[in-house]
């Protein structure tokens, strides 16, 4: 096989995966070429030519691939690539969407475009603008197709950082059944974890886990042609149950570590509760005599010394339970060479629960008299004793946990629908169309349940101002030890209620085809698209008055109804000019060039293109390069979300018995010199924060570079360097509530302080009056640079069989974003993801010459530096030491028709890192990102007829 053909196949743009089954590999060279040609023409071009090579970088997984990793959830294979940072995932528990979002470079889930068999996906439901990527059923995809570098000229809007395209079997033959199994196993003896919990007396496993998170599906593809051949079908169901586990499962997760994770620490919120009170003095509450009590076993008061916390971690979710169906079917028929219609539907439902600890009073301010039955008449003396003998009224931020009423619970819901529609065929020999119209909607709805109710609250407490607590009250009997019932707690719960529907419309079409002009020094023709698009985004979202009211105890503020939409016409070209070929010194020269003009009712009128090289210096070696200019417009959430107050989680650097900054620092962010070592942290890590959207926002432009070297210098070897360089101007997103607050600490700049509002008492925690401003604004520059390597190896006929070698490896130069003012490459801190300079995934896989193949796989993650003062685990360390993890997978072909898939993810057992409060994600972990749960054991059996 020629080496051309074999750069078309391996890093053109389509790439065949060098671990590909035996048959795979026993092609002929010319059912090889062929396959080239049909592939060549994929993600980053609607070009179609056969001699086309692509310019632009594209990473490929293949279904081989996707079946090896064991992973039915799609988002957790994306997330084993090095190109891709966890989003939203399956080990998100508060805060969780009940979506899966994809992340491309770290550079957000809204400037990653996905698509699927190269259309667009819409956006996933009431928490996210961004495709939800559960709508991709794991078993029919045929292969990902990563493109790095903008791709706005080509798809339009959202491909700032690049492009991930499903292509989906569409041409299956026959019927195929797949069955699997998964788990995790772990053994627990993770002995600094133990010892801080001995320490505190708390429960944790210890030994081996047993099989836990135990997952199944099934998988049902059919298809086949029909009316003669000139029709085809391909239809599928799928259905998948993944069980609950919970962070006591794991000992290095059953308990909630410090943000220095030098100790076990937990929420103030306690069983027995932890209360600021101080009296009201002239209708106002007196923080000048506040205390912060205890309640003790005997009903007495003692001052706060910190060892009276929950440890709210057991019962929360490490990963989610979550139920999901799908189906759908792709459907052509060759009317004529001119006419051939097509169609794609599919339908996703999925079902999942984010249940975490037990809700509480949350210090919600009450005032109750010193007359309120609930106080005993010791405490009242002891009231009298601590403010005086005239002690009226008593304000209060209670901190009681609901441990009689049991966890709160999210449960989510969404319903994908998507349809596309279309013709494709040719005009003549040398032109072709495609018209299509695309139609997406999800709708989604969030039942929060077990969460209580703060006006119920303050009327059992006998509060002022608050309804009387009559008949059916029952009075909250928070100051009494083991005085609150399970019937008195559930009768404060509530249910808050949302739904939410958004909806994509597209109408596209284009022509595509070869000029009859050339350019001089070549005999190749002038290729060439121009096409129209229009695109119609419609998002609703309807919370109750409980949502909109932020009345239940542990939302940490309203969620406000929202609604809007845009649409954009566009008009679009692309033209690939063949410069020379077959000369001294050029194998083939190829410049390509896209031009789009967007038209957005929102922004208004936005122009993107691009430049590309594609220089093949002889058959074995080849030059790319290229040039984008990407546009990504606000989306609706980002201009027209209410802002309201929420949780953002972290430090305050001011709090705590010794700051972290000095006492100036602290005065520029409102801390009084009384203030100043007295003001108490939060030992959950939340904080409040003012969130919400901007209907000013202008629009991102981004440029994008890529340079490459694409080389196969023996037949054995092939490989790939590429450089990418991405520029953003007008960064649409917040300055970050954490990186707000140190900046107004350490400038004192009115930009940064005037986003920053103290209570009176100091807190940015207790009750509402104290948050930081993070609204959405254009936070001005970002900078992305980075190399990727890609290399490929085979070796054939050892010991009867083949063994090939893949390396995916991607080194990230730099990350630097204006807003929080850091490179973030290599570093991870209250503002930076862990994403580490260097990361590949090298896999070796001998395919026997008879029923087996065996794979193994290293995945690494680089050492990650740390450059702050809070987290001792880290600073110890270094940061984030190295990790590895080996995968292992056996597969048989017992016979025609019925293969088997044995295998282990993380064999050694490898722990994530354990990350302080402050850096964790979930579960003292960065959850999604390293292995979190251990052991992963897969299995799976297909039968094909």
């Amino acid at each position: 096989m020629a080496k051309s053909i074999r750069l078309a196949l391996m890093f053109g743009g389509a790439s065949l995966a060098m671990s590909g089954t035996a048959a795979a590999q026993a092609q002929s060279d010319d059912e090889q070429a062929e396959e080239a040609q049909e592939r060549i023409t994929v993600t980053g071009s609607r070009i179609k030519r056969t001699d086309y090579e692509s310019s632009s970088p594209v990473q490929i997984t293949s279904s081989e691939e996707i079946k090896a990793s064991g992973f039915t959830r799609i988002e957790d294979l994306m997330n084993s690539l090095p190109q891709v940072e966890a989003a939203q995932t399956s080990y998100i528990a508060n805060g969780a969407s009940g979506v899966a979002t994809l992340d491309l470079r770290g550079i957000g889930t809204n400037r990653t475009l996905v698509l699927m068999n190269g259309r667009r996906l819409q956006p996933g439901g009431v928490y996210s603008q961004a495709p939800d990527v559960n709508q991709v059923p794991a078993a029919l995809v045929e292969r990902v197709e990563v493109l790095t570098g903008g791709g706005s000229a080509t798809y339009g809007a959202d491909a700032v950082s690049g492009v991930v395209n499903f292509v989906m079997k569409d041409d299956f033959q026959g019927v195929e059944l797949n069955v699997g199994a998964s788990g995790y196993q772990h053994n627990n003896n993770n002995e600094y974890i133990q010892g801080l919990m001995d320490d505190r007396n708390f429960d944790y496993p210890n030994g081996g886990s047993g099989i836990s998170g135990k997952s199944y599906n099934i998988d049902l593809t059919m298809g086949g042609t029909f009316a003669g051949g000139k029709g085809h079908a391909t239809a599928y169901a799928t259905w998948r149950q993944i069980n609950e586990m919970r962070q006591e499962t794991r000992d290095y997760s059953s308990c909630a570590l410090n943000a220095a994770g030098t100790a076990c620490g937990g929420s103030s919120t306690a069983p027995l509760p932890n209360t600021y009170f101080a009296p009201i003095v002239n209708g106002e509450y007196d923080f000048d005599q506040e205390v912060f009590w205890s309640l003790n076993p005997d009903g007495s008061f003692s001052p706060y010394d910190g060892s009276n916390v929950y440890n709210y971690a057991p019962v929360n979710h490490f990963m989610r339970p979550d139920t999901r169906y799908t189906m759908g079917a792709f459907v052509n028929y060759d009317v004529s060479d001119s006419f051939r219609p097509y169609m794609e539907v599919s339908y996703m439902h999925d079902r999942t629960a984010a249940q975490i600890a037990e809700s509480g009073t949350f210090y919600a301010y009450n005032v109750l008299t010193i007359d309120n039955p609930l106080f005993s008449d010791a405490q009242r003396q002891q009231f009298r004793d601590q403010f005086g003998p005239d002690v009226d009224e008593i304000g209060t931020y209670i901190g009681k946990r609901n441990v009689e009423g049991g966890p709160r619970m999210n449960n989510l819901e969404h319903n994908a629908f998507r349809i596309v529609a279309g013709a494709e065929g040719y005009i003549n020999a040398n032109w072709s169309y495609d018209v299509s119209f695309q139609y997406g909607s999800t709708s989604s709805s969030t039942a929060y349940v077990n969460d209580f109710y703060l006006p119920y609250v303050s009327q059992a407490l006998g509060a002022e101002g608050a309804d009387a607590c009559g008949d059916g009250c029952t009075p909250y009997e928070v100051f009494t030890p083991g005085g609150v019932t399970g019937a008195a707690a559930d009768a404060l719960g509530g249910v808050a209620i949302m739904t939410g529907t958004t909806s994509q419309r597209i109408v596209n079409a284009y022509l595509t085809g070869e000029m009859d002009a050339t350019f001089p020094t070549s005999d190749l023709p002038v290729a060439a698209v121009i096409g129209v698009e229009s695109r119609e985004i419609d998002f609703e979202r309807i919370a109750d008055t409980i949502y909109q009211e932020g009345a239940l105890a542990g939302q940490g503020g309203p969620t406000n109804s929202l609604a809007g939409g845009y649409n954009v016409k566009e008009i679009f070209s692309e033209l690939s000019v063949p410069v020379a070929e077959g000369r001294d010194g050029i194998d083939s020269m190829t410049v390509d060039f896209g031009l789009r003009f967007s038209d957005y009712s929102s922004s208004g009128k936005e122009t993107t293109y691009k430049v590309a090289l594609d220089y093949n210096i002889t058959a074995d070696w080849k030059l790319r390069a290229s040039y984008n200019r990407a546009v990504r417009a606000p989306n609706v959430a980002e201009l027209f979300a209410v802002t309201s107050i929420g949780l953002w989680g972290g430090t305050d650097p001011c709090a705590g018995d010794t700051p972290e900054l000095s006492a100036a620092q602290c005065a520029n962010t409102g801390v009084s010199a009384s203030q100043y070592g007295n003001i108490d942290a939060n030992p959950a890590s939340q904080y409040n924060g003012i969130f919400g959207g901007n209907v000013n926002l202008d629009p991102e432009v981004a440029d994008t570079y890529t340079v490459g070297v694409v080389a196969a210098p023996t037949d054995n070897l092939n490989f790939t360097v590429d450089y990418w360089a991405i520029d953003i101007e007008d960064v649409i997103g917040t300055v970050g509530a954490s990186n707000t607050l140190r900046q107004c600490a350490i400038t004192g700049q009115a930009q940064y302080c005037d986003n920053v509002n103290r209570a009176p008492s100091g807190s940015l925690w207790r009750g509402n009056e104290g948050y930081v401003v993070a609204t959405n604004v254009n936070v001005g520059e970002e900078t992305y640079r980075g190399v990727d390597l890609n290399a490929n190896y085979i070796m054939e006929d050892v010991l009867g069989g083949t063994i090939t070698a893949r390396m995916n490896g991607s080194y990230y130069l730099e990350k630097y974003a204006d807003s929080t003012g850091q490179d973030c490459a290599g570093l991870v801190n209250s503002v930076c993801f862990p994403q580490p300079d260097w990361r590949h995934s090298l896999t070796m896989t001998y395919s026997s010459d008879s029923f087996w193949t065996a794979q193994a796989k290293w995945r690494y993650f680089g050492d990650v530096g740390y450059d702050e003062e809070v987290d001792n685990l880290l600073i110890a360390d270094g940061g984030i030491k190295a990790q590895s993890y080996l995968d292992i997978v056996t597969t048989f072909d017992l016979n025609e028709n019925t293969s088997l898939l044995f295998g282990v993810n993380n064999i050694l057992d490898k722990e994530p890192p354990m990350v302080g409060g402050s850096i964790s994600t979930n579960a003292n972990t960065i959850a999604g990102f390293y292995d979190t749960l251990g052991r992963y054991i897969h299995a799976n059996v297909t039968f094909r007829f």
